[in-house]
């Protein structure tokens, strides 16, 4: 399995880090690189992009602003030098938190956890699956079809209620 990553960030050398970082590993394929959020948006309409690598403090728009206003975002890491934002990138469902300098170890730990949301997810795309996956506070929660109650959309969340329990996801009805 390939995940196809961009890199946003508008400081040219903290970019080249990660690339050479991305490009230790065979399984993260480098589709794209942009220098701020507006070229971003113009990357993610040309490849089929499942993880973004972002930057939040760039100029004309913060990484933030651009993983608020996209409809259908792929998974982000944000690698940033400002550790404030963590809570809002968090509500925000970002896969990780690098703060820079960004190690190897680091690095590594969070693209594998990167690796096992996607494997958990092209597993919950099964056909005839009898469950599912969704990220919910922070952890990957399984549902079982047989305890599935109901499904209720409000704007990008949905609520999804069990026998046993309520979970709140930050996803559309159509990414569900």
């Amino acid at each position: 399995m390939k995940i196809n990553c961009i890199i946003v960030d508008d400081e040219s050398i903290a970019r080249k880090v990660v690339q050479e970082f991305v490009e230790e590993w065979d399984w993260l394929q480098l589709v794209g690189q942009a220098e701020s959020p507006l070229k971003a948006i113009n990357l993610l309409a040309q490849h089929s992009v499942d993880l973004l690598f972002l930057d939040i403090e760039m100029p004309q728009m913060s990484g933030l602003e651009l993983l608020k206003n996209l409809p259908n975002p792929p998974a982000v890491i944000v690698t940033t030098a400002y550790p404030q934002y963590a809570l809002e990138g968090f509500e925000l469902n970002v896969l990780n938190y690098l703060l820079k300098p960004i190690s190897m170890e680091r690095f590594l730990k969070a693209a594998l956890k990167a690796k096992a949301f996607f494997e958990q997810k092209n597993k919950t795309a099964a056909p005839n699956a009898d469950y599912f996956f969704v990220k919910c506070d922070g952890n990957i929660e399984r549902i079982e079809l047989r305890e599935l109650l109901y499904v209720k959309a409000l704007e990008n969340y949905i609520i999804i209620q069990t026998a046993q329990r309520k979970y709140i996801t930050y996803l559309t009805m159509k990414g569900l």
